[in-house]
């Protein structure tokens, strides 16, 4: 089974969370903020896996989504900086993986131009309903998420 990194306190945690959700508002202020839906994305389906492909020019900032479940990320070219919760800044440079962890909400400098691949299980191919399936739009519906998922293991 894939294990997160060490937990924060949920106070530390909270303050980081709440300062990645500051740092992303004031990006979306900045004349010429763009979204991710901006950036070239390649679509893919195989059997029982969502296959998306982002490539991200040198020099871009962005805030990543809050995924609920663990997931792979291929970095196929290119090498940027990253923050999350949990790690502090990383850096990562091509070729690479990692495990994206449910529930973090990550910072990405492209130091260059960069393509990464992630990989999601589902056997839906509306990407509209994947994002619902594999998105949560804040914290609060992650933790609702979350709970209803305990819920059902009992």
């Amino acid at each position: 089974m894939i294990q997160p990194p060490t937990e924060l306190s949920p106070q530390t945690s909270e303050n980081i969370r709440n300062a990645i959700l500051r740092f992303e508002n004031l990006l979306s202020e900045l004349d010429g903020a763009v979204f991710n839906d901006a950036f070239p994305l390649k679509h893919s389906f195989a059997d029982g896996c969502y296959i998306r492909e982002m490539t991200i020019p040198k020099g871009c900032v962005g805030v990543g989504k809050i995924h609920k479940h663990n997931h792979p990320r291929f970095i196929l070219c290119g090498e940027f900086i990253a923050f999350t919760e949990h790690t502090g800044w990383k850096y990562c440079k091509a070729p690479a993986y990692v495990v994206s962890y449910a529930g973090r909400k990550s910072i990405l400098i492209a130091l260059e131009d960069c393509v990464v691949v992630t990989v999601h299980v589902t056997d839906e191919t509306d990407l509209a309903k994947i994002e619902e399936d594999v998105i949560a739009k804040d914290y609060e519906a992650l933790q609702l998420y979350e709970k209803h998922k305990a819920e059902m293991l009992l």
